[in-house]
């Protein structure tokens, strides 16, 4: 088993799609309006959907809007260089909710945008999680 992919609703899918793709850096994968449903499907990611997880994009057409509620936590995204990522998606009118920095009571450094519907994207600066494999490499460069 593997997660194939998150659905987030959005109330305009033109300006969610710019945001993911044009901002992020995803592709947009498949598209399809389901006029029975009244609905459309927009699938973005980083590489086909046979090896990655992607984004399910969901516009119900004449809806413009959503509760996001309590619930909802974020996505997060690796990336190489969280610094001039921030910068990038500013540049290209995003909108950056946390600078990159330390996360409280860690050492990940990480980042958070928001996109168009307001749903948060956390940003991780790849090697810096807390994960048993970076806490091995740091144990033994500390040994040298």
């Amino acid at each position: 088993m593997r997660i194939l992919h998150t659905m987030l609703r959005v109330g305009n899918l033109e300006e969610s799609l710019k945001f993911y793709c044009d901002i992020l850096g995803m592709k947009l994968l498949r598209q399809k309006d389901y006029p029975g449903g009244k609905f459309t499907l927009a699938f973005v990611g980083y590489g086909d959907e046979a090896d990655h997880t992607v984004i399910e994009l969901t516009y119900n057409w004449g809806v413009e809007r959503y509760d996001l509620g309590n619930g909802y936590g974020h996505i997060a995204l690796g990336v190489d260089d969280i610094y001039e990522t921030c910068e990038k998606i500013k540049v290209l009118g995003g909108k950056v909710t946390r600078e990159p920095g330390p996360m409280k009571h860690g050492s990940t450094v990480i980042a958070f945008v928001e996109d168009p519907n307001g749903y948060k994207i956390e940003l991780i600066q790849l090697g810096t999680q807390g994960s048993v494999r970076q806490e091995e490499k740091e144990a033994q460069i500390a040994s040298k």
